[in-house]
Parts: C-alpha cells; structure tokens; sequence
C-alpha cells in the first residue's frame, strides 16, 4: 500500500484493514481502528474538492447484519447500534481524511457541535451510508479537520452532526 497522500479516491476493506495496522499513511500517522470498531466496510468516495464547502467529500458505508456485537447488548431484546458508534464512525472517517491528505501524526477526536439523531439502525437495516462534507482543513504544524456528517440507513438520512472536530498528533 502506497504511503503517499491521496493515493486512491476510494478504498476496500482489506485497504482500511491496512490502514488499521499502520500501513497506509506511514509509522506514527493517521490509523483507523481494527474490527470490531472499525465502523465501515469501504470508502466509496473519497475527494479534497467536493462537499457543500469544496474543501472535501467522504462516503463510506457499513453493511448491516444481525450478527454485528452490538446488537447482542445493545439493548437485550430490542437491538439497536448505539448512536455514539455512528457518532464514531464519522470521527473516523475525518481522522481518515486528514492522513489522506498528507497530514502527519495521530488522529483524536476533539468534539463536535450539534448532533441529532431521528432514527435508528436496527437489524431489519441492511446498508448504512456514512456522509461527511469537510468545512475546514488545517495542514500545517497544526493538522485540524472539521466537517459535517450525516449518517442514512437504508439511504433513509436518520443521524446529523455538525463541526465534527478531529486532530492529528505528533508524539515526541
């Protein structure tokens, strides 16, 4: 796997499996979490042009089945993915970003906006589509991305986030 920034616009899940092991972006950069809580199975679409700001478009989706560990605890008997995983999934998917462009050090969570859910992803849901529209991208010492994300299950949009926050770090 390439090491350079913007190698590919879209990625498989063995891509994102690399990408979880620190193959992608180079020693010390932006990784993606391993499964279980790595929360999409491909990015479909990746761009540093696109979105509602034209300063960059994610979508990434998840393919839902009865069998995915949260549904066994989340709640016994009325299974449902929990909001704060998909609330993850976009940080991810920003996290991702940012060591696509080229941004070195770890990604973090820093905190987001507003968020609303208005739906839920149950196991009677087959697809879950992750959409981000990147507002701003700092790339210099400081490495900052903050996107918008909205989430559609079944491409029906159920979850909304605002100013998703995400930095990457340089450990000395």
């Amino acid at each position: 796997m390439s090491t350079g920034a913007k190698a590919k616009d879209h990625y498989s899940f063995e891509d994102l499996l690399a990408c979880g092991r620190g193959e992608m972006f180079g020693p010390g950069n932006a990784q993606l979490p391993a499964p279980p809580m790595l929360l999409f199975n491909r990015i479909i679409k990746i761009t540093d042009e696109g979105g509602a700001h034209g300063k960059g478009y994610i979508e990434a989706e998840y393919d839902i089945n009865p069998d995915l560990w949260f549904f066994d605890c989340h709640f016994i008997g009325d299974p449902v993915m929990p909001g704060s995983l998909g609330l993850d999934a976009l940080w991810q998917l920003v996290g991702f970003y940012l060591g696509w462009i080229g941004g070195k050090g770890r990604g973090r969570a820093l905190g987001c906006g507003e968020v609303k859910f208005g739906g839920e992803v149950t196991t009677s849901i087959k697809k879950v589509t992750y959409k981000i529209e990147m507002k701003r991208v700092i790339n210099r010492r400081l490495v900052m991305g903050i996107g918008d994300g909205v989430l559609e299950a079944d491409g029906v949009p159920i979850y909304w986030a605002e100013d998703l926050r995400v930095g990457l770090y340089q450990r000395p």
